[in-house]
């Protein structure tokens, strides 16, 4: 190949390495190429005839990508509620559908300028505390994660929104290491059962934030339980689009006030929100 390839010939090359490995590979050549040079789709349409240099850590991402490695990871990048986030392996990549979970959130909190406390179990990112964060201008979170590697890319990104001083990471399991009161808890734990056959790409996520035990609830349930008997105000969760019914069913001895479940985009149920008893 030429020292200097043209940005066509590039695209062509990419496009024809990726093909047999992953859908939309022309598509998905344009966005790597995009994030090398950190420009965006109208430079790139305009500038077909552009030699470049310097590309060998494109070729690096490219051999990645046809190994089916995230694209997220590759490029370090994700958007999330029309803001974008580092991202790295350790932390889970964010999905569309948990934007329904802050929707939920908002939803039930009329105040914005409360001075709430809120928890989230499973920080990953830090996506959610975040954008929560940036809604709740004065409100506390303390996010913790069993993951050390999670809680470095959240730590970056909440430094990156300037919420050092709001967002508190804690190391641990579920709810350990938060001994305060909290008025809110949030999470999109682990509910993949241990047994279920997914897709070779999820193999580069963290596994310990897909797999939530032998059915997949084990999770969801202890943290209903951590939520009632500590009385949490509001629980907001995501869930497995199969589990609806095995949490009715583990609360239908308990007390509470409400149980709503939402659906993602797909029409699929995606989470709840548990509200306390008055």
């Amino acid at each position: 190949m030429r020292s200097s390839p043209l940005v066509k010939d590039i695209l062509k090359e990419i496009s024809s390495v990726l093909g047999p490995h992953i859908p939309r590979a022309s598509r998905e050549a344009q966005l790597l190429l995009m994030a090398h040079l950190e420009c965006d789709e109208l430079w790139l349409l305009s500038n077909q005839n552009t030699p470049l240099k310097d590309i060998d850590r494109l070729y690096e991402w490219v051999q990645r990508r046809a190994k089916n490695e995230p694209f997220e990871y590759i490029v370090n990048r994700v958007s999330f509620y029309s803001e974008e986030f580092y991202i790295a392996e350790g932390a889970l990549i964010p999905r569309p559908e948990t934007e329904i979970l802050i929707d939920e959130v908002l939803k039930n909190v009329s105040d914005k300028n409360a001075e709430m406390t809120f928890a989230e179990v499973g920080v990953g990112s830090g996506i959610i505390s975040i954008m929560l964060a940036l809604h709740f201008p004065h409100a506390r979170f303390i996010a913790v994660d069993i993951s050390p590697a999670a809680i470095e890319v959240a730590r970056i990104n909440i430094k990156k929104f300037k919420l050092q001083e709001r967002i508190e990471l804690r190391l641990g399991s579920l709810l350990e290491p938060v001994l305060e009161p909290v008025d809110y808890l949030v999470s999109n734990p682990p509910y993949i059962a241990d047994d279920a056959k997914l897709e070779s790409n999820l193999s580069y996520e963290p596994q310990n934030a897909l797999f939530g035990g032998s059915v997949g609830d084990e999770i969801i349930k202890e943290l209903l339980n951590e939520v009632l008997k500590r009385n949490i105000n509001f629980f907001t969760c995501e869930m497995g689009y199969d589990q609806k019914d095995k949490i009715t069913n583990h609360l239908k001895e308990m007390k509470y006030g409400d149980l709503e479940f939402y659906k993602d985009l797909s029409d699929f149920d995606r989470g709840f929100t548990l509200r306390k008893k008055d």
